[in-house]
Formats: structure tokens, C-alpha cells, sequence
């Protein structure tokens, strides 16, 4: 697990624990879920379809991404100076 995040939605809903996960060279999220009496995992929230899922995917990415970028950046800064 790379992180753990949440996501606000028009400034009216908000879904915490969304996990971004690295598996080989490749990212994705996996969203927040519980364990049920059975020892299964269950969505808590989840994309009702796969295009949803996509897009809510690829601006979490690109977020994470520029949150690294941007610690990079000071962590360098910091070094520098």
C-alpha cells in the first residue's frame, strides 16, 4: 500500500480509506471496505460501474503522482539549502 486517502465529492460527499496500491509496476485503488462475520471483505462505497471506477482511478492517480512530486521537490529544496 502506497497510500490512503479520501475523496470529496462537489464539496458534498466525502469517501475516506480509498487505498492506493501498488501491484508490480502498476497502480490502482482499491476502495474502503469492511470485514464481514465470514472473513470476507466488502465495499463500504464503490463506482456502481467500471467507467466511474475509471475516472475516479485516474484522478486519485494523478493526485497521488503530484503529491510525490511535489514532496520531491522540498525534500530536495531542503537539502540544497
Amino acid at each position: 500500500m502506497k497510500a490512503v486517502i479520501s475523496v470529496t465529492f462537489d464539496n458534498e460527499f466525502v469517501v475516506h480509506d480509498i487505498k492506493v496500491i501498488e501491484r508490480e509496476d502498476d497502480l490502482f485503488i482499491a476502495m474502503p471496505s469492511r470485514k464481514t462475520a465470514e472473513g470476507e471483505f466488502r465495499d463500504v462505497a464503490h463506482p456502481i460501474n467500471a467507467q466511474t471506477r475509471e475516472k475516479i482511478q485516474k484522478v486519485v492517480l494523478e493526485k497521488y503522482e503530484e503529491a510525490l512530486a511535489l514532496a520531491e521537490a522540498e525534500e530536495l529544496e531542503v537539502v540544497a539549502e
